[in-house]
């Protein structure tokens, strides 16, 4: 732990700093070091001259026993100055495995019986006696252990400030500060990966490819050029297709040229010189190729991808990433479905992975040293040493073909300490072996210490070893059965010590952790060993491998199941404090649960209590939701969603359905509106336009509902978002329409109208998409409510002159997240009585228009805002009403 924090603070410090505090704490350790060493080592704490203390009582001979020799007991008090000290006697040869010549065969070890029966008497041997523990003897070893922690405290701070300095120093760090163009030539360090799409604005900003790499020459604007080493981040927004796929396709130790601008990282204290955003498009212009061992384990990887080509959708994605971490062709739902559900460890290659790779090879890890060991070495024959060296070249290619990340690295370095333990016959410890591969990967790697991948592993592992044999163990004696409670120990375990840092980084708390990790745990080894069949087959046979791919994509299956159902259900997630405040507030409410549960454990009734609870809050059965938050009010009939900055609106439309319009820039957002108000089916659900802020959501909407169409509007742009919203529903099996003026529809006690877009041609200053949005009249349960889209001025006033007869309105949502382009006259003649603007906090466009909520307010509309507001639903109770969030309001 010292070497890990003092690594971490030691990157980004000053050089002078790092220095001075690794020379005090060096000074520091030598001084309580040579004081140690005053004190004769070998006395036990006396000072030298000190009489010596007794050892303890010596020993003479017993009786003789049956067989003719002597046991060892102590020797009466006033004899024990007289007798002679008795060596032990030495362990008998391996062969006899712990007997004497003439004991019986079924004789326990340490004793010795008459021939043939199981009769045996106990041979006592002498406990070894230790100097007794004076405070000096402690305080000797106190002092030698701070000095040790001062020493690689400022080992690791070192080597930290040393790495640290490299990365800020040089021409790459000083052409980025620049912002210069700068051509380089660059080795490729990692395995390129695409961005996930995100929404800009209205539109969806196009996915690139990212890549680390290390800059080994630079040729800055001025035509020098200068031979570096520096770790840059590379970034290209290549076209779809083969331009994509060669990017994508590019293997670590693969030699590049590149041309763009440099940028510094965006955080202070980041392990990468410069950013370079590669100028254009077109393929990669490769200078070298990679080496043939990453050539190897390229097409290893790749041959498993072949492989589960055939498997199902979620199978076919999950299964290289179960077994060699590759997320290439996860996609982003199936993501965010292990994130709620705390499962994304089983994507991350760590230690169960190599476990189970090395127990082919030694067996079960605890008979490895025996004899009776198995798998392929004990069957064979192979001596130890001979299994320790095959293992570490295992260990080091399931690093190659894994890639070295963060819980790779962890896991490899304690499994080569295992295994140098098990080549030397030494006492294999896990726990030291852990704190030792941590501070060799810290001492190597010093950003590590950064790593929340490394932090997560090595808490995890650390659990697994201290908390969940102890806890095994108290709920065995509850009686749970011994498999159940090392499995729900284990989980627990690593949840209790895990939760903190994902709350750091997520602000969120997963409750059905847990429970999903356990319903998942019984899936992860037949689908990890046959995906590694798979991967070993696929370089030789590629037929033989997609066959045993096939049974690999069953459990793989089963386990994307498990995230999906569970991150689906309504209280899978709880939101917490963000930052290092909210995981020390949760460390805490964990030691104060484990302290209860403790207690809890004596009481079944009260643990049954618990656990009823604990369902109640995950599954959040609605009319209990309801009594106890207030959620969604009865008899709502419109709900303006809490998506950010876009728009999701639901009309209800009878019990568990309702017209959808529009669903937000996120699909996890509109998901969590949907949940909440009970609604599985969507009869229609209308997209006003193609605008990201409008559709980029159509999967959360889609995720476990029966739909029954998607109406859109005429015009399809932006093209490439019209495009997504037609494979999603292609894939959904969900048929696309266009939405026509003066449509007409009823559904139960809903009823609307489209009344715009207007029929080509389009009115004179339309500003494309957002002029050509969906606009529908609603009347529900007496009353009339306008749905504008984002509309803007012209389309406004063009709406006003098509129906000259529109109707005052009682709830407006406003056009364009109340933005300060609206039609005055337009107001006036709706004259609502609600406005609703739905908008995301602290947005960049400053909406909503203070001009417009002042011109609202003008006509008499009481002005709500999902950014302040939250969730926003309006019912009839028997006038119009508003409730905000769960709470009342007007």
């Amino acid at each position: 732990m010292a070497a890990w924090a003092a690594a971490a603070l030691a990157l980004d410090a000053p050089a002078h700093m790092v220095a001075l505090a690794c020379t005090v704490a060096s000074l520091v350790a030598a001084a309580l070091l040579i004081g140690a060493r005053r004190r004769d080592p070998a006395s036990g704490g006396r000072r030298r001259g000190a009489p010596r203390p007794r050892r303890g009582p010596d020993v003479r001979p017993s009786a003789p026993l049956p067989d003719g020799r002597r046991a060892l007991e102590p020797a009466p008090p006033q004899q024990r100055v007289a007798q002679p000290r008795q060596r032990e006697r030495e362990a008998p040869p391996p062969s006899t495995a712990g007997r004497s010549p003439g004991a019986a065969p079924n004789a326990a070890p340490g004793t010795h019986g008459r021939p043939g029966t199981g009769e045996g008497h106990t041979v006592p041997r002498r406990q070894a006696t230790s100097p007794p523990r004076t405070g000096a003897w402690r305080g000797r070893r106190t002092a030698g252990a701070v000095a040790v922690v001062l020493l690689c405290g400022a080992a690791a701070g070192a080597v930290a400030g040393l790495h640290g300095a490299d990365v800020r120093r040089g021409p790459v760090p000083a052409l980025a500060r620049e912002y210069a163009e700068a051509t380089a030539e660059v080795t490729v360090t990692g395995d390129p990966r695409l961005t996930r799409p995100h929404v800009r604005g209205a539109a969806l900003a196009p996915a690139s490819v990212v890549l680390e790499a290390e800059a080994d020459r630079v040729t800055g604007p001025d035509g020098t050029t200068t031979t570096t080493r520096a770790p840059v981040l590379v970034t290209v927004h290549p076209r779809a297709g083969k331009e994509r796929a060669a990017w994508l396709g590019l293997l670590p130790s693969t030699h590049l040229r590149v041309h763009g601008r440099l940028a510094p990282p965006l955080r202070d204290g980041d392990r990468i010189a410069a950013v370079v955003r590669v100028n254009g498009g077109g393929p990669p212009r490769v200078t070298g190729p990679p080496s043939a061992v990453q050539r190897l384990a390229g097409r290893l990887r790749a041959g498993l991808r072949t492989a589960s080509d055939g498997l199902s959708p979620d199978a076919r994605a999950l299964l290289p990433a179960l077994v060699v971490g590759d997320t290439s062709r996860v996609p982003p739902e199936l993501d965010e479905a292990f994130r709620a559900t705390d499962m994304l460890h089983l994507m991350a290659v760590s230690g169960s992975n190599l476990t189970l790779v090395l127990a082919l090879l030694t067996g079960p890890p605890q008979l490895a040293g025996r004899a009776e060991r198995r798998g392929l070495a004990g069957a064979l024959g192979i001596r130890l040493r001979t299994t320790a060296l095959l293992g570490g070249g295992l260990t080091l290619a399931f690093v190659i073909v894994c890639r070295p990340d963060p819980s790779v690295l962890r896991a490899a370095a304690c499994g080569l300490i295992t295994l140098l333990a098990l080549g030397t016959g030494r006492r294999r410890s896990l726990l030291p072996a852990l704190a030792a591969a941590v501070l060799a990967l810290v001492l190597y790697d010093p950003w590590l210490a950064r790593s929340y991948g490394f932090l997560l592993s090595a808490l995890a592992t650390g659990a697994l070893l201290t908390l969940a044999p102890g806890w095994s163990a108290a709920l065995r004696r509850r009686g749970v059965p011994p498999r159940l409670a090392e499995a729900l120990a284990a989980a627990a375990a690593a949840q209790a010590v895990c939760a903190p840092v994902v709350v750091a980084m997520a602000a969120r708390v997963s409750l059905v952790a847990i429970p999903c990790n356990l319903i998942a745990e019984v899936a992860v080894a037949p689908a990890t060993v046959l995906g590694f069949a798979a991967l070993a087959v696929a370089a030789v046979a590629p037929p033989a491998a997609a066959w045993i791919a096939w049974p690999a994509g069953w459990p793989a299956g089963w386990i994307a199941q498990v995230a999906r159902t569970g991150a689906a259900l309504p209280g899978a997630e709880a939101d917490w404090p963000d930052g290092w405040t909210g995981a020390l507030l949760l460390a805490l409410v964990t030691l104060a649960v484990v302290l209860v549960g403790r207690r809890l454990l004596r009481h079944r009734l009260l643990c049954a209590a618990c656990a009823l609870l604990v369902l109640l809050a995950v599954v959040r059965p609605a009319p209990l939701a309801r009594i106890i938050t207030g959620w969604p009010p009865p008899g709502w009939r419109m709900v303006a969603c809490d998506v950010g900055q876009g728009d999701a609106l639901v009309l209800a439309a009878g019990p568990g359905t309702a017209v959808v319009v529009d669903t937000g820039p996120e699909p996890r957002a509109v998901d969590r509106c949907l949940r909440s108000l009970g609604v599985v089916r969507i009869p229609l659900l209308v997209l006003t336009h193609f605008h990201a802020d409008h559709v980029a959501g159509l999967t959360g909407a889609l995720r476990g509902r029966a739909v029954g169409a998607i109406e859109t509007t005429g015009l399809e742009e932006p093209p490439g978002q019209a495009e997504f919203v037609r494979r999603r529903a292609r894939s959904a099996h969900v048929p696309v329409v266009a939405a026509v003026p003066g449509e007409r529809r009823r559904l139960g006690p809903l009823s609307w109208e489209v009344l715009w877009p207007a029929p080509p041609p389009a009115p004179a200053g339309a500003e494309g998409p957002n002029d050509a949005s969906v606009t529908l009249l609603v009347r529900t349960a007496g009353l009339a409510l306008l749905l504008l889209g984002d509309l803007e001025p012209p389309a406004q006033q063009a709406l006003r002159t098509a129906h000259p007869a529109l109707p005052e309105v009682d709830v407006l949502k406003v056009a364009h997240h109340g933005s300060a382009y609206q039609d005055p006259q337009l107001l006036r003649r709706l004259r609502p009585r609600l406005a609703l603007i739905s908008c995301g906090a602290d947005n960049p466009y400053g909406h909503p228009s203070p001009r417009t909520i002042a011109a609202l307010r003008a006509q008499g509309a009481a002005v709500l805002r999902t950014d302040t507001d939250g969730p926003i639903a309006v019912i009839r109770d028997p006038g119009l009403r508003a409730v905000l969030g769960g709470h009342g309001g007007s």
